[in-house]
Parts: C-alpha cells; structure tokens; sequence
C-alpha cells in the first residue's frame, strides 16, 4: 500500500513515530549511555563484580556489568573507594567506558591486575568531569577496576555501567596467568612441573606448538647416568657473582612476553638490557652485571619491600651452578635459550617452598623460616637471605614449555648406590642453579614482602645467553672436575693448590 493512499491522520500519525523514533535513537548516540552493537559488546557485559563498598543494597556492583542504564553502584560517602570487574581470562584491553551518574570521581584511576593483586594504572585523572567517559587504554588484565580517590561531592562514586573492550585484533592473553606450581617434594627428590596454560613465543629455537619452544640442537642420544663417580661426596660447582641491573619493572619475558606492565615487579641481574621484549638475540647485544664477561644470561626475581620501599640486594649476590645429580660427571651446559621459572608466584604451602631451599629464610641466627620472619636482628651486619634451587634434568627437546617449568625437572632419588639421578623423561642432567640472594632488612620485618606476595611465593626466572665456550669451559672445569670454584673457575682450597683458572684476570676465556 503507497502513503499516498494512506488517510491524513494516519499520514500524521506515521510521521510523529519517524520523529519520535529518530530523536529517541538520536538521545541515545548522544546521550549518557554507550550502546555497543553486536559485533562491538563489552567483555565485561555479565561479569562478576566486586567493590570496596555500597551506599545501600539498592545499588550492587554488578549494577555496572548488567547492561541496564536504571541500575548503578555507589559506594559509601568517603575517599578512596574502588569496584572492579573479573573478566575471567586475562585479556589485552583497549577501551573502557564509565558511564557516571552525578555523583561521579574528579580524581581515579582505571588499573588491571592479572591476579587480583598486583595492580597497574593505564589512565589516571585528577580533573574528571562526569558523564560518559571513552577512555582509550593499553594493558592486559583479567581484572579491571575503577579506583577512585577524590569524588566530585558530599555523596559517593557512582558509575551506571562500567565496559571494557578488547584492543583490536586481540582475543584471550596466551600467556601464563597462574605461574606454574612449585616443586612438590625435595628438589633433589621431585619430579614434577607446574601445570599452568599458555605460554609465550621465543627466538632462537624452533616454533613448536602450544607453548612449546623447540631446541634448534635436541639432545635425544643420552639416557640418564646411574653410574656411581668417584669423591661423589665432594664439591662440584662455580659461582656466578651478578649485581642488580634493573629494578622495579613489571616485564617478564618467560611468561608475558611482548607485554610490558603485564607482571608485578620484578628485580633483575646479569643482562642489563632485560624487559618485556627481550629475545636470545637481544640479551647478546647486552652487557652483563656479572663478573664472568661471557655470562650475558637473565636472571631475575619478585622485588622485595619493606612497606613501599624496593629493598634491593647490595652488591654481587651468588647464583652457583651446581651437579644436580650423583653422577656429576654427566652434566651439560645449558643449551642457548633454555629458560625456566623456578618456583610459583601463587604458592600457599610454605612447606614446599621449604623443601626447594638450603635453611628457608635466614636472618641473623634464625634459621628454616618457612616465611619471612616477623623479626629479627637488628645487628648491622644481619640481612635477610635466601638459598632456593633449581631444577636440573632437562628434556633435551625443548628451550620452554607452556609452563615454564615442564621441560625441566628435579633429578629423583634412586634408593640405590647411583643416588640422585634424571628420570627416563628427562634424562639430560644440566646445571642446578641456586639463587643465593642477601637483601638489607632486618629488625621489624612485618611489612617485609614480595611484590609477588609473601615469602613462599619467592621465585625466580633464568634465560640463558652464556657465550657457549665459556660457560662449557666452566662446567667442565669445576662442576665435571669435582671442583669447588669462584667466578673465574678457580678452587682456592688449600689442599688444591696451585689450582688452575678457567677465566683469565678479566673474567674472560683465554
């Protein structure tokens, strides 16, 4: 039917509709609420919310995720106040829209957190206006949250819908949100990896799949040594003496590579260009902290403060290379590229952490402290100290695995006269490293922390970029030769005299 033939009051009443439906879509385009269309819905559409507090039970946090532009939070009437959004996966954000009712923030920041815990702003403001704010962001999370500490009136923050958005391109993070768990058991007696998802990309090594980083060069030809050596009761080991060369950065190229910010804070040593992007091929372009020269390797670990405070460790701090097994004769050097994470940044059972150490925590006379101590001594000379170590049966297959942790294991315990051995699965026996570090702190240790969390949660991450030769002259110079050696592959025990050097005065292989 043409509306040529349509009556004049139903012309009129058509007419009024079109206007009527034009000024109402035309609101809202223009109005206090973001409508996303179909293809542009909000990740946090129905997601769990939470907040740091509620005016009334009328005004609920997830008020912000339902999609209903009727509902709101607002929180009690003071300064600072939060609500936050878990978007159950950790995603690369790119935009966050807030939608405030009146009682909005002049002063807030918008933060991610991949657990919860460790926060980190990607925009803050001290001059916020209200309405509806399109914020463009760069961060990953799986947790976003609006953190507000000054509000524009006597009433609380309010916020109609809280939305978050995906970066363009991007979908779930594929890298380790839950760090992998901790050694089960005695290092020298465990067997197993974490069980974490996802992993990163690497360099120098083969694509492989899932996570995993293919070894150009694998070891397939060796099976795990049970012959029993000679003075397997003696020493055999070096030092690597490294200093801290950043500090307080939130990257971790293992489990987020490409994302810096994505981590909590982070000490590193050796490699003085370590961050986010770092690559094998990068750190060789590096210089190092460490006194061996050939020793470009990254090592890094959770910063610790007391309070606030970074504390970080004074001076050279000693990371040995150790025989992991009986058969110290079997030990390789590392492969260019391998990296593992020791330890768990979410562990809980201070027992386990126990097991991977020498004493646990240390601090003055107090030793097998499962955590940081609450206090100790005050004398000048005391500090917090820490000896954990590292897996050493390597798969021969892999640089990295999805957990950081699966391609290389603890050695276990034979029961038989060949004592500690690589399982079947692993059975390329590698250096076991131990991180021995000291930091200043001591007295009330209270407020003593990781920015991982507390001291069962210490661990630590390790890419190797030894020059090839040095760290092979090492190996078999101290660990293969049953000797107890300092940075320079040199063992100063009397009753080895005159001992040779592997490194020559400049800590360089001749």
């Amino acid at each position: 039917m043409s509306l040529r033939r349509l009556p004049r009051s139903r012309l009129f009443i058509l007419a009024g509709i079109a206007v009527a439906l034009v000024g109402f879509l035309g609101w809202f385009a223009t109005g206090p609420l973001h409508l996303a269309s179909a293809e542009d819905k909000p990740l946090s559409q129905g997601k769990p919310a939470t907040a740091s507090s509620l005016e009334g039970p009328g005004y609920p946090a997830k008020a912000v995720t339902d999609g209903d532009p009727k509902t709101r939070w607002s929180s009690a009437f003071s300064d600072p106040q939060w609500v936050q959004i878990d978007l159950g996966a950790p995603v690369v954000i790119g935009r966050v829209v807030l939608n405030w009712e009146r009682a909005h923030a002049t002063a807030f920041e918008v933060q991610v957190s991949v657990d919860g815990t460790n926060w980190r702003a990607v925009y803050s403001t001290t001059t916020g206006a209200g309405g509806v704010q399109n914020l463009t962001v760069s961060g990953l999370g799986r947790y976003v949250r609006m953190y507000g500490t000054k509000r524009s009136s006597g009433y609380g923050f309010s916020l109609w819908e809280f939305q978050v958005y995906a970066a363009a391109g991007s979908g779930p993070a594929t890298a380790t949100v839950n760090p992998p768990a901790s050694p089960s058991a005695n290092p020298a007696g465990s067997t197993g990896g974490g069980t974490g998802t996802g992993g990163g990309t690497g360099t120098s090594g083969g694509t492989g799949t899932g996570g995993w980083i293919n070894a150009p060069n694998p070891v397939t030809n060796v099976k795990a040594s049970h012959e029993v050596p000679p003075n397997k009761g003696g020493f055999h080991e070096f030092q690597a003496n490294c200093s801290v060369s950043r500090t307080n950065l939130a990257d971790d190229p293992i489990v987020f590579p490409g994302l810096p910010g994505a981590a909590h804070m982070h000490t590193f040593m050796g490699n003085t260009t370590t961050n986010a992007a770092t690559t094998i091929e990068s750190l060789a372009q590096g210089q190092t902290t460490c006194k061996a020269k050939g020793d470009l390797s990254a090592y890094w670990m959770p910063t610790l403060y007391n309070g606030d405070t970074a504390v970080n460790p004074e001076g050279l701090q000693v990371i040995y290379y150790k025989a992991g097994v009986t058969d110290y004769r079997s030990v390789r050097p590392f492969p260019k590229g391998l990296r593992f994470v020791v330890g768990n940044a979410k562990n809980t059972d201070a027992d386990k952490f126990l097991a991977a150490t020498e004493e646990g925590f240390e601090c003055g006379n107090s030793y097998k402290n499962k955590n940081i101590p609450a206090t100790c001594s005050a004398a000048r000379d005391v500090k917090l100290n820490i000896r954990y170590q590292a897996p050493s049966c390597w798969d021969g297959l892999h640089l990295d695995s999805p957990d950081h942790q699966s391609h290389i294991v603890y050695p276990i315990d034979s029961h038989t006269a060949s004592g500690w051995v690589c399982p079947d699965s692993h059975p390329v026996a590698v250096p076991k490293l131990e991180f021995k570090m000291a930091w200043p702190v001591n007295g009330d240790m209270s407020k003593v922390r990781f920015s991982s969390g507390a001291g069962p949660t210490f661990h630590y991450d390790f890419m190797n970029a030894w020059d090839d030769r040095t760290l092979a002259a090492m190996v078999q110079g101290c660990i293969v030769a049953a000797r107890q050696c300092d940075p320079r592959g040199h063992d100063g025990r009397d009753d080895q005299q005159p001992a040779p050097y592997v490194l020559n005065e400049n800590y360089l292989l001749p």
